[in-house]
This record gives structure tokens, sequence and C-alpha cells, in this order.
């Protein structure tokens, strides 16, 4: 399964450490953490991704390949800039929300229109996100969502 991670772009090391957690515990269970590709959450879920061997996708706002996060496998680059945010979401069967500010915010509203189910850990108390306590609750819950 393909798990979208987003989050804010600018975290403090708490909030980075939640993201490397979530990123490792996808790709022990064999997912594909989908992100933004920049820094913060994003760098964090895709290094805590490749440090177990897993793999990430990240789909920038920007056109050039160069500023994706140095933990990222595949990048799209888009030219898009936050009108990316649907396809962060769309290419996830899942999505894991840690932390955020407004483009977060937007991300959830797609997944929402996209129907993806949603573990919110310390983000948006928003329509259809599970609040989850920790990185692990975050993948259980999206794991069983995503079977339905």
């Amino acid at each position: 399964m393909r798990v979208s991670v987003i989050g804010g772009g600018l975290v403090d090391e708490s909030t980075a450490n939640l993201a490397r957690e979530v990123g490792r515990r996808l790709a022990a269970r064999d997912h594909v953490v989908v992100c933004g590709g920049l820094g913060g959450v994003m760098a964090a879920a895709c290094e805590g991704a490749s440090a177990a061997g897993g793999r990430s996708i990240g789909i920038l706002p920007t056109t050039d390949r160069s500023d994706a996060n140095d933990h990222v496998d595949t990048v799209i680059a888009t030219g898009l800039g936050h009108a990316r945010n649907p396809l962060v979401v769309m290419n996830g069967d899942a999505v894991i929300a840690v932390d955020g500010g407004s483009g977060t915010l937007s991300e959830l509203g797609f997944a929402g229109v996209f129907d993806r189910p949603i573990a919110g850990l310390q983000t948006h108390d928003a329509p259809g996100v599970e609040p989850v306590e920790t990185p692990a609750e975050a993948v259980d819950y999206v794991e069983s969502a995503g079977q339905h």
C-alpha cells in the first residue's frame, strides 16, 4: 500500500522523531511513503523509511528535482506550488498527518474528497481525521481502514 505522510515543512525535533518513526514503521510493513518531498515531516518520514529499507515518493511543488530532501527515492517535480497538494494525497491509499499548518489542512480536505482513511498525530481536528497517539497506532489505523 502507498501511504501519504503529510505535515509541517518546519518542525521541532520531537515532531521529526514522530515522523521518522511513522516512516520506519510503514517501511517495515512494506508500504511506500508518499509525501511532498521537502523538509520537516516529509524529510523525516522519508528518512525513517529509508533507514528501514523502504521506499518513498516525493511530489515536489517546484520544477527542480534537486529540491527534494536527500531521502526521497522517486522525485516528481510538478511546478505547481501548493496546487500539487491533491497529487500527494491522491497517490496514497491512506494518509497519516503529523503536525502541520495550512498546507496540511488543505491536504486533509483533499483526503476527504478522495475518500482516503486519515490518521492524525498531533494535527488538525478535521472531519474524517482519526486521532491517534503513536506512530504504531497511526500505521495500524490506516492499514485496517484501507482494507475496507
